[in-house]
């Protein structure tokens, strides 16, 4: 008969005492010889296996968190180099800002120099050349003054053909 139908369950049937809720558990020779064969394993293997394993653990524990350590160091380090680089930076820009400004003003002071030489110059220049000008105009004036009389028979003589007195 089966489990199923209520039937009695034969021995030869592990299975279904398991599925019945029963089971027996057998400490026999074998079991302890298991047991102590794994304690034996076990304490063998911790000074060779385990602790240098766990030293290993600890060795890599420690090196990241002096490697996050030394992170965390260096980056400070870094934010203060930029906080004074920035720092610096502000103070040349400052620096060629006003540099900057008072060599526009030289450049603006010598433009304005040089321009009024050059105006004195030009008024120099042109006040020279319009006294040679009323110079010449008043030699020319007084030569043609002189030879107006001369002229004027000349002119007459050509236009009438003949000799004026």
């Amino acid at each position: 008969m089966s489990i199923l139908t209520g039937g009695a369950v034969p021995s030869s049937a592990p299975v279904a005492s398991v599925a019945a809720g029963a089971f027996t558990l057998d400490f026999d020779l074998s079991f302890l010889l298991q047991m102590v064969f794994f304690s034996i394993i076990v304490v063998a293997l911790k000074p060779l296996l385990f602790d240098p394993l766990m030293k290993v653990f600890e060795e890599r524990e420690l090196q990241t968190d002096g490697a996050k350590v030394l992170a965390r160091k260096m980056d400070e380090q870094a934010g203060e180099m930029l906080r004074r680089y920035e720092a610096e930076l502000e103070k040349v820009r400052t620096a060629a800002a006003e540099e900057r400004e008072r060599m526009r003003a030289e450049v603006t002071q010598l433009e304005q120099r040089i321009l009024a030489e050059a105006r004195q110059e030009t008024a120099t220049i042109l006040e020279r050349g319009r006294a040679r000008i009323a110079a010449e105009a008043k030699t020319t004036r007084a030569e043609l003054q002189a030879r107006s009389v001369e002229l004027s028979r000349e002119i007459a003589r050509k236009v009438l053909g003949r000799e004026v007195v």
